[in-house]
């Protein structure tokens, strides 16, 4: 792996805003998580504040049968925190405002670093004897004549978000090994969302090539996949501050749940298309689980991912 040249200096395209953004919100964070502390939620006992990194145009939607699941089997109100960004929902767990959430490791790795009260529950797998993973994808416009990452060199590359594990921190990882700065070898276009990575690389004018997790990229005919790299499963997650009981009462029905087990149950509207489409079964993860992703951080010297 060729870090000499790019060690030093690799501060990561993003990180600073997403820093700036943290710093921000400290003060009142802490304010903020001092109160969940003590009431145990996020906002009282009769709700379960629901955060989920922003992927894509329809997550709410994919989510929606977890949801309610969730307060099917917990007898509380499942209320979606809608976040902006990834940095907006790695706030939003330091300041203790979610009690459950779907992250993507890195942002959990990130989150747990500057202070949020997280556990691992389980990852979500979308398909039959699937184990817990995804693919992050390196893609070109349909038609490219880009073979591989070392052709990404002078390109305008898509990225999801500073804070994207297979958007962001893998491919930079991966480029890396190819000699290739992130920051400085390549024109860095984040495109906030995995679908607009994957839609803006396949109009091939803003992006030329590009990343995205593989469940984007499987949609569109406009893009090909020339390299991949299998990435640890994105964890459900609960705070730390919410009582005993609903914690185990959370990993009792989160820790090992199918879509079969989800319909039985009464959840009516896991049986569509869309969420199978995102969804099969959950296998359980610990925090040791996402070790890779801190050796990673270590390997990139990658900002967000300092606490």
């Amino acid at each position: 792996m060729n870090l000499r040249a790019t060690r030093a200096s690799i501060a990561l395209a993003g990180a600073a805003l997403l820093a700036l953004g943290l710093s921000a919100c400290s003060g009142d964070a802490g304010a903020a998580e001092d109160a969940a502390t003590t009431s145990g939620y996020a906002v009282d006992s009769d709700t379960l504040v629901f955060g989920v990194v922003p992927d894509s145009a329809d997550t709410e939607t994919n989510y929606q049968p977890l949801m309610d699941y969730i307060a099917q089997e917990t007898g509380k109100t499942v209320e979606y925190h809608e976040s902006t960004d990834y940095a907006a929902l790695i706030e939003a767990a330091i300041a203790g405002k979610i009690d459950v959430a779907s992250f993507s490791g890195f942002t959990y790795v990130t989150a747990t670093n500057n202070g949020a009260q997280l556990t691992p529950i389980s990852s979500i797998v979308t398909a039959e004897g699937q184990e817990p993973g995804y693919y992050s994808q390196a893609i070109v416009p349909t038609g490219s004549s880009i073979a591989s990452l070392a052709d990404f060199q002078g390109k305008k590359v898509c990225f999801v978000d500073p804070s994207s594990t297979s958007g962001y921190l893998f491919p930079s990882y991966n480029l890396l090994e190819e000699g290739i700065d992130p920051e400085k070898d390549v024109t860095p276009v984040f495109a906030g969302k995995h679908d607009v990575s994957v839609q803006k690389v396949g109009e091939g004018v803003e992006c030329e090539a590009g990343f995205a997790e593989d469940s984007e990229v499987a949609k569109s005919d406009k893009v090909k996949v020339i390299e991949e790299t299998m990435v640890p499963g994105a964890p459900l997650v609960y705070s730390n501050t919410l009582p005993d009981d609903v914690k185990k009462q959370l990993v009792s029905i989160l820790g090992e749940v199918t879509i079969d087990d989800i319909i039985a149950s009464g959840v009516d509207s896991a049986d569509s298309e869309g969420f199978r489409s995102v969804f099969y079964a959950t296998k359980p993860v610990d925090d040791a689980y996402y070790d890779v992703i801190r050796d990673i951080c270590k390997a990139t010297n990658a900002t967000q991912c300092q606490g």
